[in-house]
């Protein structure tokens, strides 16, 4: 152990984190810090190696170090440089959350979850702690023992504000939407114009914004000292307020104001997306055959366009004893992530080359990263939408799995996502044609996908599901494997964490009034021109 860098008095305070080290030494940590933050790592790198290189095995500078490995996705490298750290300072706070972080990104959610708690033990009064755990457990699924975690940090720092907003989702997910709502309006008491706060409010989809709140956002709206990301938010919260009081040229306009300013942050380009699109149909035209034709039997995959319905089928498959809802897992594309850094080539251009027994090597990568969800129950739910890009390569890597294909009426769904907030960026969801040209895009590959392997793939329209309940809950249980069980009719009372925008309205027994597009005629008209439609 270094004599020259003795543990900090106060492990949470950066100050005397950072003590022995010159003013410029810090200047250039802190430097890196935000180098990283902003995904600038090669400069952050240079940074850390010239304080390292003046302070050779600095603590603070390592654990810096270890945080870029992380996100350079070097996670061997990672474990090492944070061991090194809790080498000098057994048992530091900050070291043990960011090499829990880096446990996660590792795919190792167990010895993440270690960590963090192992924290919140060593510093029971530390509220940052508290909301770090807190907010992975809700990343990751376990969603009342994040509820816990955050309810402690609040009432350790009552002004923790992100504290606040998170506990509010993550009791909408769990259907407390009354306490949602004070957990958001605590946040509002401390910063007003707090667009996630807004945003919160607004998701609550069966429950309407009063008319105040639409005033309140109107006048803060109006004010020049509001933080664009909180503009954007309070943006699509006054486009629904402006909705549920049947102002729609007005929540048109609030809405088209919003997504523009959020377009101007990531452009999406359609054309890129487009030959995106078409080269990963062509890649996936010839697939070997799969070593193990049954390999992700475990798995149901739902996809489409999101707003489609697909998180009420999820629901409905979750209320069978058999199956759990995992709701939105990134796994699938990082696991093909993964493997583009390992050969060097983006997703698809290495898929011709990629042989069955590579396919059935990423197939079990999968099932690994995702095993906790089995634990209850032998069948789980993937249900993010953006999984259609993967369909046809799935009959190579989980051949067995099945993936229900979500389809809504195109011009309700594609209006449904103008009106909510995207936070990965570029989005399509920013300007209707776009929107449109997303649509014809997923349409034109799954449809090609479901024709050649209709006993994985099933279209599953929304509109359906309305018309005949029972008749489509039967068709869709048989589809994936599964016995009938009468509880799936009565989805709605399904105890589980929903961690998506639709946690309200899938808690709801089925809506038959959810077409919305009617209100704004014309205005909707370059969507309609994009998908084909008629014209209003």
């Amino acid at each position: 152990m270094s004599a020259s860098w003795p543990r900090p008095e106060r492990p949470t305070d950066m100050a005397t984190r950072v003590a022995g080290l010159s003013p410029g030494q810090r200047q250039q940590l802190e430097a890196a810090a935000r180098a990283i933050r902003d995904g600038a790592l090669a400069p952050a790198q240079q940074m850390l190696g010239a304080v390292l290189a003046g302070a050779p095995e600095h603590p603070e500078a390592l654990r810096m170090l270890g945080i870029l490995h992380t996100r350079a996705r070097q996670y061997d490298a990672a474990r090492e440089v944070l061991g090194a750290v809790l080498r000098q300072w057994p048992d530091d706070p900050l070291a043990l959350t960011d090499l829990g972080n880096a446990e996660q990104a590792a795919g190792d959610v167990e010895a993440a979850l270690a960590h963090w708690r192992q924290v919140c033990a060593l510093a029971p009064d530390y509220p940052m702690g508290w909301f770090n755990l807190g907010r992975n457990l809700q990343v990751l699924g376990y969603t009342e023992p994040a509820v816990e975690a955050l309810e402690r940090a609040c009432s350790l720092e009552a002004t923790l504000l992100p504290a606040h907003v998170l506990l509010g989702d993550a009791l909408v997910h769990l259907g407390r939407f009354g306490e949602a709502d004070q957990r958001y309006r605590a946040a509002l008491a401390l910063h007003p114009s707090c667009g996630d706060a807004w945003r919160g409010l607004a998701n609550i989809k069966t429950q309407p914004l009063s008319d105040d709140d639409r005033a309140r956002l109107a006048a803060m709206l109006e004010r020049t000292d509001v933080a664009e990301p909180d503009r954007i938010a309070m943006g699509f919260a006054l486009g629904k307020a402006n909705e549920d009081q049947g102002r729609y040229e007005e929540a048109f306009a609030a809405l088209g104001d919003a997504n523009a300013r959020q377009r101007r942050l990531a452009p999406w380009q359609a054309g890129g997306f487009h030959a995106f699109v078409e080269s990963v149909v062509a890649a996936g035209a010839k697939l070997p055959a799969p070593v193990d034709s049954v390999q992700g039997k475990e798995a149901i995959f739902i996809v489409g366009l999101p707003r489609s319905g697909s998180t009420l089928f999820e629901q409905i498959l979750a209320a069978h004893p058999m199956v759990e809802g995992a709701s939105e897992l990134p796994d699938l594309g990082e696991v093909l992530v993964e493997e583009s850094s390992r050969r060097g080539q983006p997703f698809p251009r290495w898929v011709p080359s990629a042989t069955a027994q590579d396919w059935q090597r990423l197939g079990q990568r999968y099932l690994e990263r995702t095993a906790r969800w089995r634990r209850q129950r032998p069948r789980f739910t993937d249900k993010l939408p953006e999984n259609w890009l993967y369909a046809g390569v799935l009959g190579a890597m989980l051949p067995g799995a099945r993936i229900v294909d979500v389809r809504r009426d195109a011009l309700e769904a594609g209006w449904s996502c103008f009106k909510q907030q995207f936070y990965r960026l570029p989005h399509f969801a920013c300007t209707l044609t776009d929107i449109a040209a997303y649509v014809r895009d997923y349409e034109a590959a799954l449809d090609r996908w479901q024709a050649t392997a209709p006993e994985r793939i099933r279209t599953q329209r929304y509109e359906a599901l309305l018309a005949d309940p029972e008749g489509e809950i039967r068709a869709l249980l048989d589809f994936c494997g599964l016995p009938f069980d009468a509880a799936c009719l009565d989805f709605h009372r399904a105890m589980r964490a929903i961690r998506t925008p639709s946690a309200a309205q899938v808690r709801q027994p089925l809506n038959r009034d959810t077409a919305r597009a009617g209100h704004y005629g014309r205005l909707l008209d370059p969507l309609r021109l994009g998908l084909g439609r008629p014209l209003a």
